[in-house]
């Protein structure tokens, strides 16, 4: 079958598209044939070895895919033939790939596969950072930094299905009309966003800041808190970790949040937490509150391009893959 591996650390040109055997299926796994898979930042930090996870060279990235089961283990309450969403941490940019069936989910009928790919690193992500690390209550108001992405279109999509008002922050006015059309209820140009934000709420602050982009605009996301705000500190796609000054957290009693799906889910909330999850997202693709942004979609050949979008921040939406 086809695969993209990577065969050296030297980022997203040293991805090499190749033929590999079909995989071993473990007993107790469940073997997907791929229809689409979602291109992430990690997939990219993963291609210059500054991921926490580091294997083995060589290696087929893609921790996200759809596509329909070709082996269901017994007792794994799934069958052959079934639509799925998975999340394999590894090994999604191929043609077929192995996964744990606690990481199996059943794709609604109405959802198509490119969609159904979109769904996992994103929106379980935002679901953790919103409804766990954010304790985002209906009412509200959620400022969302890079808001054009695919973390930042889920961030908003699921604020608003929870009740927010949504304020997004993009780089340019491109950038504006997709967040717009993802959900959100006002946008702003990062130049400047703090005083923007603070005109549109009326001087009082927001309640919850997503915040996957990091870089020098940290600071001014605290300065846009409300008194009990939450900034969510989901990753670093400007390149630069940010430094708090903590005296900045007392005077509104502040919260810095780290948001760790993974490090969660593998850890105390186990593989049964994502499941869950995954529960509480149905029923909102179901009515349509849920629609993921699709930015791109790129056959397997494309996979340098379609990891470069993402490193050089040109990527709006979600970029996927078709093998």
């Amino acid at each position: 079958m086809r695969a993209a591996q990577v065969t050296r650390l030297d980022g997203p040109d040293a991805v090499e598209v190749v033929d590999v055997p079909a995989p071993d299926v473990p007993e107790g796994q469940a073997l997907i044939d791929v229809a689409a898979a979602g291109v992430a930042f990690p997939d990219v930090l993963l291609t210059r070895g500054e991921y926490q996870l580091k294997p083995s060279l060589p290696f087929v990235p893609g921790a996200e895919v759809a596509g329909v089961v070709r082996v269901a283990p017994a007792g794994s309450g799934l069958s052959v033939g079934d639509r799925v969403v998975a999340f394999p941490v590894l090994g999604g940019f191929a043609e077929q790939v192995v996964c744990d069936p606690a990481l199996v989910f059943p794709l609604p009928d109405g959802v198509t596969f490119d969609r159904g790919a979109a769904l996992p690193m994103n929106y379980l992500t935002c679901h953790f950072a919103l409804r766990h690390r954010g304790r985002l209550a209906e009412g509200e108001k959620v400022l969302v930094h890079g808001a054009a992405g695919g973390v930042g279109t889920a961030a908003i999509q699921l604020a608003k299905a929870w009740g927010a008002t949504v304020y997004a922050v993009v780089s340019d006015s491109a950038k504006a009309d997709v967040a717009r059309d993802a959900g959100a209820d006002e946008v702003v140009l990062a130049e400047g966003f703090k005083d923007a934000v603070a005109d549109l709420a009326s001087g009082h602050g927001v309640d919850v800041v997503v915040d996957p982009v990091g870089g020098d605009r940290f600071t001014d996301s605290l300065r846009c808190l409300a008194p009990l705000g939450r900034l969510l500190v989901i990753g670093f796609a400007a390149g630069s970790i940010p430094e708090v000054k903590v005296n900045r957290l007392l005077l509104n009693n502040l919260d810095v949040v780290g948001v760790g799906w993974g490090a969660y889910w593998t850890g105390a909330g186990g593989p049964g937490f994502v499941r869950r999850q995954w529960d509480e997202l149905v029923p909102l693709l179901e009515s349509g509150r849920l629609d993921p942004v699709i930015g791109s979609v790129r056959s397997l050949d494309e996979i340098g391009a379609a990891l470069r979008d993402l490193d050089e921040r040109r990527a709006t939406g979600k970029v996927l893959l078709t093998p």
